[in-house]
């Protein structure tokens, strides 16, 4: 089985997710069933099918993040140093067009949020910064056309 790499706080996050799903959003759509039985004929009752639809994305989610946390390689980005881009990295830019600085952090696939600068380690973006250092230039291709960053600082925490 193929290790999928992944912060400690990304593994936390679907731990929680894994954990509220077992003790609080199954047993409710187990009583939400039970109690749409209650209602009578199953076969026109929208309430049943409604449950049930849920009871099945909650099960297979629970399946989905059992995998993901089993298969996980954590990975403390703390206990890294240096100035060039790894795994873990919290990278600080300016996109050369539009003088705009951000920050973002490569994580795993299963935790990349772009709201909180989390960006996945497959993205084009990690991809274009992974080895690179504090001063270099790369080019993403994006939508629009080609973007250009500057790498300003690199940090791990």
């Amino acid at each position: 089985m193929q290790k999928i790499p992944m912060t400690a706080k990304g593994q936390q996050r679907l731990e929680d997710e894994l954990r509220r799903l077992k003790s609080e959003d199954r047993p409710a759509v187990i009583r939400a069933i039970a109690e749409a039985r209650a209602h009578g004929d199953l076969s026109e009752n929208a309430e049943y099918h409604a449950a049930r639809d849920r009871q099945s994305f909650i099960e297979g989610r629970v399946l989905e993040l059992e995998s993901i946390i089993s298969s996980a390689e954590v990975i403390d980005p703390s206990t890294l140093s240096g100035t060039s881009v790894k795994f873990g990295a919290h990278v600080e830019l300016v996109d050369e067009e539009t003088e705009k600085e951000n920050t973002y952090q490569i994580v795993g696939v299963h935790e990349a949020d772009i709201k909180l600068g989390l960006i996945s380690i497959s993205s084009p973006l990690a991809k274009a910064l992974i080895g690179k250092n504090v001063g270099d230039t790369v080019s993403v291709p994006a939508p629009g056309g080609d973007r250009s960053y500057e790498i300003l600082k690199v940090t791990y925490r």
